[in-house]
């Protein structure tokens, strides 16, 4: 018989998203009447724009014709929407062959593992999104889980006590760093000076930063940076990934980007860009046309007013969010919320519990559906993520619940 690979066998029990889902399930069945409402999985709510539908929806009919029909296109995606991504995001820091379309950002950093094989150092925010690690661990550059994490991972820790920002000195040489701003899950934005340690450390020390941009979209504070490529040197050691799941709702049409400048280079000075052209041209089949068409939309000049109102909307769940995390009941607790208003995440420290106890006892007297902290880390432990994801009156709903919450 063929042997399993090891990597799943090291993965602990179960992906955290899976295992809100098992547990909410077996909630619901015992408490039928319960009326649940998510403040967990960061999955979007609010229905496309009607500029964005109806141009995938003009798409989609004109593939019914002889002149509007369109089989396979570039692996590497439409050149016309590859063109706009730089111009839109990236003017004068990117050019349009350094853009590689995909079906959304969790794909492109699995897919990424490909390039370094399992051989690779692993370091990762502390907390962090899972696919870092679990990712890490399938392809084999990451062991068994320790009780404090996975062999192989260095586990740079973000807490308040250090502005959300690791200590660098704990990463090895060549080493690849996973970097997410704004963060998922504390929502922490990394300032131009953070960023500029960051590239400057890679660079000395030839490591590749995979960055993580998937929220960018929710930074309103003009001060801070957008794309690692704001910073100078971020083309010799970064790859950017990103994403119109939050900004534009396609967590369902999927469609995403990275970024992976010609300017990048392995140890032996061969081209990063070219071998990522044939990770995408071997492994990958090419973006939905429809969704690319979906894309081209978003980024007309309707379609970013559409994207940024509806970022406006999740961003004002937020602040609601956060206020009622900062009443009297959870003072009396200790309960610390921070927020910064330029992600859609509220990251709540609940200090001596476990964050699975504090996420079972939301969902028994609340009836919400909350993230443990625990779950992305074990920097997160005693944390619990509250998404600014859903509709405004589940939100209202949910905040009228919390202010009476008690432990």
């Amino acid at each position: 018989m063929i042997k399993r690979n090891t990597g799943f066998a090291n993965l602990t029990a179960g992906y955290l998203f899976p295992e809100i889902a098992r547990r909410r399930r077996e909630y619901v069945a015992s408490h039928p009447e319960a009326k649940i409402i998510s403040l967990g999985i960061g999955n979007t709510t609010e229905p496309l724009s009607k500029h964005i539908a109806s141009k995938m929806s003009e798409y989609c009919l004109a593939l019914a014709t002889p002149e509007g029909y369109s089989g396979y296109g570039d692996e590497q995606g439409n050149s016309a929407l590859r063109a706009r991504i730089a111009e839109v995001f990236y003017p004068g820091l990117v050019d349009a062959s350094e853009v590689f379309i995909s079906d959304g950002a969790k794909c492109d950093i699995a897919r990424i593992q490909t390039l370094f094989g399992r051989e690779v150092k692993v370091a990762v925010q502390d907390p962090a999104y899972p696919v870092y690690v679990d990712g890490s661990v399938v392809v084999g550059a990451a062991g068994e889980n320790n009780g404090t994490g996975y062999n192989g991972i260095t586990y740079l820790p973000c807490s308040p006590e250090n502005d959300f920002f690791p200590d660098l000195s704990k990463v090895e040489p060549n080493t690849l760093i996973y970097f997410c701003s704004p963060n998922n899950p504390t929502g922490a934005v990394a300032t131009k000076d953070q960023l500029k340690k960051l590239v400057d450390f890679a660079n000395k020390n030839g490591c590749i930063i995979i960055f993580d941009a998937a929220y960018c979209e929710f930074i309103r504070d003009k001060n801070l940076p957008k794309t690692i490529y704001e910073i100078e040197g971020a083309k010799t050691c970064a790859i950017e990934v990103n994403s119109f799941s939050k900004p534009a709702g396609f967590t369902g049409v999927r469609l995403g980007w990275s970024i992976v400048p010609n300017e990048l280079k392995f140890e032996d000075s061969s081209s990063v860009n070219k071998d990522w052209n044939r990770v995408m041209t071997t492994l990958f089949n090419g973006a939905s046309n429809v969704a690319q068409a979906g894309g081209l939309a978003a980024l007309d000049e309707q379609g970013l007013q559409d994207m940024k109102a509806q970022v406006d909307y999740y961003l004002a769940n937020g602040h609601k969010i956060k206020e009622t995390l900062d009443g009297e009941n959870f003072k009396k607790m200790g309960v610390e919320a921070f927020f910064t208003g330029n992600g859609p995440y509220v990251w709540a420290k609940f200090p001596g519990k476990k964050s699975w106890e504090v996420f079972d006892a939301i969902l028994d007297k609340c009836h919400i559906v909350t993230t443990p902290g625990s779950g992305f880390g074990p920097a997160g432990e005693s944390f619990i993520r509250f998404s600014s994801f859903g509709h405004k009156a589940d939100i209202e709903e949910a905040c009228k619940r919390l202010s009476k919450f008690e432990m």
